[in-house]
This record gives structure tokens, C-alpha cells and sequence, in this order.
């Protein structure tokens, strides 16, 4: 009993060290944020400011941040629903089908990632610009989907090929088409899957800078990213700013990861109680 009472409370004690540990950066930034001017620029760091204030935020979202929000959550949006979208198919083909060079195919998508940003941009920005998408959402979200879907597709693979084929070969006994068994059946036990590929799609979109940089000239179309290194100035730099836009800027991830969480773990906890 002793032994299992020490293992529980240093079980406990490690999640709270790795929580606090994990939590204390975000946190650091919202104390900094609502801190006043000298209090940011101490020696000593100051945990608790005197004189806390939400000016920053009303500046922040009065200037052009606020669209620059509105523009990443268009193009992290759709970059997720069509990643997703096409990885969910091209997952369950390679998982499902003997497709001709399919093991061929497998390793050119996975190849894909092994190619540095950097070498696609050009060629990007000259598809882009030759088809009229630069300064466009859509131009943005394709550019995004060239390197998330690869990736994407190879993870929903290894969810379909976890789910027994005898699943859907009972729907299609009982009378569904392929494409009801797999909108009926496989799909909804793949919801842990998809929900863990919409968070890295979402979040690779969420946070991409350079492309965005560089297939962006137009203040009304920047995101988020861009929009950060306006707080940057060459003589000085609003640390203050730049704290309050980067809450802002973490809050709708925190919140999307939330909102798929459920079922992330729900699936996670039917798979545990089936195995």
C-alpha cells in the first residue's frame, strides 16, 4: 500500500512538474503582456505587475491584426477541410486497394517531406503567379496543401490499416456500397485519426511564415506570422505588443485542439477498451 501510495504521488507530482513546465511560457506571456513598460525592462523578473492593463489588446485589435486574424483562420480553415478531405481518400486507397506501383507511390509520397521549404517556394511562386493566385486565399491554401497533404495521407494510412477490413466487408454483406461502408462504418472508427491529422494540418497552416511572406504583398491579405513581425522595428521593439498579439495568436489553436480533443480521446479510449 505504501509503495502504491509513493507511486501515485510521485506519478501526480511528475504530471504537475511537466505541466507547469509546459504551461509556464504561455503564461509568462500574458503576465508580460498586461505589464507596464519599465516592468517588462527589470533585472529582476517581476511575476505579479503593480499596475496590470489590457491596453495592449485593444491595440492590438484596433490596428490591422484583427485582419490579419481573419485572414489566418480563412487559410488555416480551408487549408484543414481540404487536406483532410483529400488525405482521408488517398488513406483509405493506399490502405485499401492494390493500386498498380503502389509501393512506389508510398515512397514518393513520403519522400516529399524530405524536400527543405525553401526549394518549393520558388517553383510555387511561379505556378502561383502564372495562374493569378498570389495575394489570394486560394493561392495560399494550395501552396499549404503541397506539403501537408503527403504527410497527411501517409497518417491516415496507418489509421486504416489499424481498422480490421472485416468491418466493412460485413457493411457491404448486408447491403452498403463501398462508399457507405466507408462513410458508415470505417470512417467514424477512424474519428481519432482524422482528428490527430486535423490538428497538424491546422497547425502547420496556423504557423507557416516564409510562404506566406514571400506570396503576400498586400497589407489586407497578410496573416498572422507576417503580421507579428510588424512589432519589430529597427530602433525599437514593442515587447508588450508582441506578447499580447502572441496570445492572440496561440488562443485559436488552443481552442481547435479543444474542440477535436473530445473526440480524439474518446476514440483513444474505445480503441483501449476493444484491444
Amino acid at each position: 500500500m505504501r509503495r502504491s501510495f509513493a507511486a501515485s504521488l510521485g506519478l501526480y507530482a511528475g504530471a504537475v512538474a511537466l505541466g507547469a513546465f509546459s504551461v509556464f511560457p504561455f503564461l509568462w506571456m500574458v503576465i508580460t503582456s498586461v505589464k507596464g513598460s519599465q516592468e517588462i525592462f527589470t533585472r529582476t523578473p517581476v511575476f505579479v505587475p503593480h499596475s496590470p492593463t489590457l491596453g495592449r489588446y485593444a491595440q492590438v485589435l484596433g490596428g490591422e491584426f484583427a485582419r490579419a486574424l481573419l485572414n489566418s483562420v480563412i487559410v488555416a480553415t480551408g487549408t484543414t477541410v481540404l487536406g483532410v478531405s483529400v488525405a482521408v481518400l488517398a488513406g483509405y486507397s493506399l490502405a485499401r486497394f492494390r493500386l498498380p506501383l503502389r509501393r512506389y507511390l508510398l515512397m514518393l509520397i513520403l519522400s516529399t517531406q524530405m524536400f527543405p521549404l525553401v526549394a518549393l517556394i520558388i517553383p510555387l511562386f511561379i505556378v502561383m503567379r502564372t495562374l493569378g493566385l498570389l495575394n489570394t486565399y486560394p493561392g495560399l491554401i494550395l501552396a499549404y496543401l503541397s506539403f501537408t497533404v503527403p504527410l497527411a495521407a501517409w497518417m491516415m494510412r496507418g489509421f486504416f490499416q489499424s481498422i480490421p477490413p472485416e468491418l466493412e466487408d460485413a457493411a457491404m454483406v448486408d447491403g452498403a456500397t463501398r462508399m457507405g461502408a466507408f462513410l458508415r462504418v470505417v470512417l467514424p472508427v477512424a474519428g481519432p485519426g482524422v482528428a490527430a491529422t486535423s490538428i497538424y494540418a491546422f497547425i502547420v497552416a496556423w504557423n507557416e511564415f516564409l510562404i506566406a511572406l514571400t506570396f503576400i504583398s498586400d497589407e489586407q491579405m497578410r496573416t498572422l506570422p507576417v503580421a507579428l513581425q510588424s512589432f519589430i522595428g529597427r530602433e525599437s521593439t514593442d515587447w508588450g505588443a508582441i506578447m499580447a498579439a502572441s496570445v492572440i495568436f496561440t488562443l485559436p489553436v488552443i481552442a481547435f485542439f479543444l474542440l477535436v480533443h473530445k473526440r480524439l480521446t474518446r476514440g483513444m479510449a474505445a480503441g483501449a477498451l476493444k484491444g
